[in-house]
């Protein structure tokens, strides 16, 4: 399932536009990303955890030349499942 799946699933379900239905899935992407950018998590009962985790500063090698590269600490996104979520992919 993709985003256009996404969207036309939500169409279905609530029997509204296209339109509706894509602004409705592009909000709670865009406030999903957005708290995470922040910092702070997203929280949703029997789905799991959205949240945005500092990855600390270190080096890498680049293989090519063998040469060690500083790689800065940077946010990264991480999804936590909650039970639920784990005992009904099952």
């Amino acid at each position: 399932m993709n985003k256009a799946d996404l969207i036309n699933k939500v169409h279905e379900t609530l029997d509204t536009t296209k339109v509706e239905a894509e602004r409705v899935v592009e909000t709670i992407f865009d406030t999903i990303t957005a708290t995470m950018k922040d910092g702070d998590q997203v929280s949703i009962a029997g789905f799991g955890i959205f949240e945005g985790k500092m990855k600390a500063a270190g080096f890498a090698r680049n293989p090519r030349t063998g040469e060690q590269v500083a790689v800065p600490a940077k946010r990264v996104p991480k999804f936590r499942a909650a039970k639920g979520l784990k005992d009904a992919v099952k």
